[in-house]
């Protein structure tokens, strides 16, 4: 059995995404990270990007991820974000209005959070 750490991804209202996994690949305030099973503990700040999860039985989740944590420890991966949005979930058009509505009110927030939801359809 191949090695796997345990995964919560959390928003501020709802559970997003619970299971095993073998790697996480996240964007922090200090660079892209990629954890695996063994790794370091660590506690850092989750920059708006996608999160890839690769899981235990080889497929793939994205989720846009918009601020939080990131901790692990002992094989236990918590992202803990304000915002989070499984790719699945995410209307690519209605994303791209936003885009666009954004860019026209010169909104840089949220033009950065559909940029992110964009982004996390394009990986999925």
């Amino acid at each position: 059995m191949a090695a796997e750490l345990h995964v919560e991804l959390v928003a501020a209202d709802r559970s997003v995404w619970s299971g095993e996994a073998t790697l996480v690949i996240a964007r922090t305030t200090s660079g892209d990270i990629g954890v695996m099973p063994g790794h370091q503990p660590l506690l850092g700040v989750l920059e708006s990007g996608p999160v890839t999860i690769r899981t235990s039985e080889g497929g793939t989740v994205v989720v846009a991820v918009h601020g939080g944590f990131i901790s692990f420890a002992d094989d236990k991966l918590s992202l803990l974000a304000e915002i989070a949005e499984l790719a699945d979930e995410i209307d690519a058009q209605r994303a791209e209005r936003a885009l666009e509505r954004a860019k026209a009110e010169e909104d840089a927030a949220a033009e950065r959070r559909a940029e992110v939801r964009l982004r996390a359809v394009a990986v999925r």
